[in-house]
Parts: structure tokens; C-alpha cells; sequence
């Protein structure tokens, strides 16, 4: 039994070495550190800022030797965060595909709210501006939201629940922003169809009073004046120091002319 067991490793210390020597990278290690997850995992860290690759090869060897071992769990976590740390769109899929690989192999693992939330930060990392494509956004914040749903109890969902709305408030904006430029060039039907969206999907939209306004401004425009008086009114009542409140008065006052008119 314990020729089989030396001979394992063996064959583990060989192909390390040769991973090595594909890569034009030479290097030596004993039996005792290949055959020990905590060395190797130290081996790892050494080299995980000033030679990365090298680094995930040792942190590899600990997950495939040792892989119900704590250091599996770290060495995981680790090959994750270092492609995390270089940012650029191929090393954030990289980064988010370790961390989904980490959830899968330690389901109940302490650092599982970690590893989830840093899926999330993949594609927040990336979001772009409200006038922009938001994508990346909305991957965001379905990943966020399993960190609430999956770890209600953990450190990583207060930060998530931040992030969620934040994310909600960029997807909004850009939903209000496409609804304005139909209210600007007259389509009426389909920015109210756009701004009503906010009102459903994102009632903590910090513009809210934006909402209203045009909301209302859409159904005025459109000569749907009775319409347009419970958006106006809402505005008034609970965003009564925007600018937008003093117009919506404004426009009230107008109403209620044309109505004695008639």
C-alpha cells in the first residue's frame, strides 16, 4: 500500500515538473513537498503575484492530490483571485468560472458567500454607463441577488444588498433615459410604456421624481390631460423640493384653466 502511495506521487511530482518544462520554467521540488497540501499550497502563494502561472500550477497540484483538504479549498480560492486581480475581460470569465467551480466543489464552505459575491464583482467590475449597454449590469445583479437569496445571513449579503441597488438605479436610469428621448421626439405611447417600467421593476429609483414628471408631462403632451393629474400630484406631494415639483404645479394650474374653459 505504501509503494502504491509513493508511486502516486511520484507520477503528481513528475507531472509538475513537466507542466514546468512546458512552459520553458524549470523547477524542483521533494517528495516531502509534493506530498504535503500545506507546502505546496505555500509554494503557491510565493509565486502568486510575481509569477502567477506558476503559482496556479502548484495550487492545481493541491486540489488534485489533496482535494477534500483545507488547502484544496484555498488553493481554489486563490487560483480564482489571481485572475481576478488582472481585470481584463478574459481573466474576469476565468476568475468567475473558478469561483462557480468553488461553489460547486465546497457547497458548505465558510468562504461559499465569498466565492458567489465575487461572481458578481466579475461583471460589476465591467458595468458601463447608464447611455451605454447594460449587460453586464443585469448579470451583476442576478448574480448578487443569489448572494442575498443563497446567504441571507452572511457578511457578503449587506454588501450585495448595496450593490443590488446600485444596480437597479444604473438599469433605471437607462430605462428613463431611452423613455425621455421617445417623450422628446413625440412617442407618447412608448415612453409611457418605458417609465412605467421604472415604476414597476425599480420603485427605489433615487430620479423618481424624473419618473413622475415625465410620466405625467407624456399624458399632457398627448392631450390625456385627466391622466396625466395622478402622476403631476404624486410628484407634488412626495417630491416636493425637485424642480421638477414647482413644472408639475405648473402644469396643474393649466388643467384646471382648460377644464373652466370647457
Amino acid at each position: 500500500m505504501k509503494k502504491k502511495y509513493t508511486h502516486a506521487l511520484t507520477i503528481s511530482l513528475l507531472c509538475l515538473m513537466i507542466s514546468f518544462g512546458c512552459g520553458k520554467k524549470t523547477t524542483e521540488i521533494s517528495l516531502e513537498v509534493a506530498s504535503s497540501d500545506e507546502a505546496l499550497f505555500k509554494l503557491g502563494e510565493k509565486f502568486i503575484k510575481k509569477d502567477p502561472e506558476k503559482a496556479r500550477l502548484y495550487l492545481r497540484q493541491v486540489i488534485d492530490s489533496f482535494p477534500k483538504s483545507f488547502y484544496a479549498q484555498q488553493a481554489k480560492l486563490a487560483i480564482a483571485d489571481s485572475y481576478y486581480r488582472k481585470r481584463d475581460e478574459g481573466s474576469m470569465i476565468l476568475a468567475a468560472s473558478e469561483y462557480s467551480e468553488f461553489i460547486s466543489l465546497f457547497p458548505y464552505s465558510p468562504s461559499a458567500p465569498l466565492a458567489q459575491n465575487q461572481i458578481a464583482m466579475t461583471f460589476y467590475r465591467k458595468v458601463l454607463k447608464p447611455g451605454r449597454d447594460q449587460t453586464k449590469t443585469k448579470q451583476a445583479l442576478a448574480e448578487f441577488k443569489k448572494v442575498v437569496t443563497n446567504y441571507p445571513l452572511s457578511e457578503e449579503a449587506k454588501s450585495a444588498q448595496e450593490k443590488i441597488l446600485d444596480c437597479e438605479d444604473r438599469l433605471a436610469e437607462h430605462t428613463l433615459q431611452i423613455g425621455v428621448h421617445y417623450y422628446r421626439i413625440k412617442a407618447y405611447n412608448a415612453a409611457l410604456s418605458r417609465l412605467t417600467e421604472i415604476l414597476t421593476n425599480y420603485p427605489n429609483f433615487s430620479s423618481m421624481d424624473k419618473v413622475y414628471y415625465y410620466l405625467g408631462n407624456s399624458y399632457y403632451k398627448w392631450k390625456k390631460f385627466e391622466q396625466s393629474i395622478p402622476y403631476f400630484t404624486k410628484l407634488i406631494s412626495d417630491f416636493s423640493q425637485s424642480k421638477f415639483a414647482k413644472k408639475a404645479i405648473g402644469k396643474l394650474e393649466e388643467i384646471e384653466k382648460k377644464k373652466e374653459e370647457i
